[in-house]
């Protein structure tokens, strides 16, 4: 069993709802992930996303598009980031970490450091070492669920789980195929647009979590448009995760280094206590 399964498992238990805050490895400052990463879990993060900087993150908003270029520009990439989760795991071996990005930097990294993959390939580079570093979960936003199937494999062969989006348009069909592939949760994107872009509509939520029910039998967390703990309480009362990712950068952006962490489990505080109430 996955960190991620056991993780929400736990939670079911106890009747309680994941919160997964989300933030782009490297940012604001390069050394800050894993003092960050610590921080989240200190003030209740049940998992943790990891963005992976890429230069066309196309599903991300202004915001993540932003954090991911300084991440860039200061030398962050997937080596980097493996090594933030290795640190990590140093101090932490049950919060599960999930890598969120796309597939040029997972397929570039296999190219410089193993087999070349093409994103169904397996026995990659990638996944062993993401493995070794301690990452449980892999959700690459441009990889279709038709074409991951050796990829699924590879990563569960390692522990590892692949999670994949579903959307407001997401047919049945497109459900069906993620339900096929997917492991550990499926992130529903509750918002047609890109990260922290619009306002967030709980009952159009509400209606469409049945049906994603009817295809998915794993948790089910929602994203893109949670801002505040009212939206996150609101949400956490039919999803069984919430990620909150734009307005954590967003607090985050012009921070002086020392006070990067104290904000963010300020207002994570805030979420959790929400999400429990």
């Amino acid at each position: 069993m996955s960190r991620i399964q056991t993780t929400f498992n736990q939670l079911q238990a106890q009747g309680r709802k994941a919160l997964i805050p989300y933030v782009t490895a490297g940012f604001p400052f390069a050394d800050i992930t894993p003092s960050l990463m610590h921080g989240m879990v200190e003030a209740g993060a049940d998992v943790i996303e990891l963005g992976v900087p890429f230069s066309d993150p196309m599903a991300d908003g202004p915001v993540i598009q932003k954090a991911g270029e300084k991440a860039l520009s200061m030398g962050i990439g997937m080596v980097q980031v493996l090594d933030h989760v290795r640190e990590f795991r140093k101090r932490n071996t049950t919060t599960p970490v999930v890598l969120m990005g796309y597939a040029n930097p997972v397929e570039r990294y296999d190219q410089k450091h193993g087999k070349a993959g093409t994103g169904s390939a397996t026995g990659s580079a990638f996944v062993r070492d993401a493995a070794e570093a301690g990452v449980d979960g892999v959700l690459i936003v441009d990889y279709p669920p038709e074409e991951c199937e050796a990829f699924a494999a590879d990563l569960r062969a390692h522990g590892m789980d692949l999670i994949f989006l579903l959307a407001p348009t997401s047919t049945d069909e497109r459900m069906a195929q993620v339900a096929r592939v997917a492991s550990g949760y499926v992130y529903y994107v509750s918002l047609k647009g890109v990260t922290g872009s619009g306002a967030l509509d709980t009952a159009a939520v509400e209606q469409m979590l049945p049906r994603i029910r009817q295809h998915v039998q794993i948790p089910v967390g929602v994203g893109f448009g949670i801002r505040d703990a009212a939206t996150a309480q609101a949400i956490g009362k039919v999803a069984d995760a919430v990620v909150i990712g734009s307005r954590i950068i967003q607090l985050i952006e012009d921070q002086e280094h020392a006070k990067v962490v104290p904000i963010t489990v300020d207002f994570l505080r805030g979420v959790r206590k929400a999400l429990d109430a």
